[in-house]
């Protein structure tokens, strides 16, 4: 299992993996619209504070995970999935882990940040999991189709 750079090669499996409208806004929120093109791919990932990684087990794509800079030693979790054929394994919470060893060994992180919509139960328990710790609670974040989102904002310091 591995996390390795996202490149251009990868991306038809992230338009393949974000296959619906409300999919896409869950997991890149107003950075991408529907349907997802390479050339929005590409526009996001060659910001210089954007680091995008696929995750591997035994060659074989299973995620997709960001981290973004928001300062010298703080970066940001974003756009986590996992492909839904490896959903249920617990492959979340080892792509995080290799995600979080990468932030402080590579970049020198000492705190991390996400956010996830609070409904999102499976998700928070493993980032809970990871050590992370809910700051602020955002009420009606965003809205989808007449549904509103609230949002959890979570850290783990390193």
């Amino acid at each position: 299992m591995e996390l390795e750079a996202f490149e251009h090669k990868d991306y038809d499996l992230l338009t393949a993996w974000i296959d619906s409208e409300k999919l896409c806004y869950l997991w890149g929120g107003p950075a991408y619209k529907y349907p997802l093109t390479h050339e929005q791919i590409e526009t996001h990932c060659k910001q210089l504070q954007v680091f995008p990684f696929l995750f591997t087990v035994e060659n074989n794509p299973v995620g997709f995970v960001e981290l973004y800079q928001v300062s010298v030693n703080e970066f940001r979790i974003c756009r986590v999935f996992i492909s839904p054929e490896y959903r249920g394994q617990n492959l979340a919470q080892t792509m995080l882990q290799l995600l979080i060893e990468k932030a402080q060994v590579n970049y020198k992180a000492n705190l991390l940040t996400l956010g996830v919509f609070s409904h999102n139960k499976l998700a928070i328990s493993c980032y809970e999991k990871l050590g992370f710790v809910e700051f602020e609670q955002v009420t009606n974040s965003l809205s989808f189709d007449g549904e509103s989102w609230d949002l959890s904002r979570m850290e783990k310091r390193l």
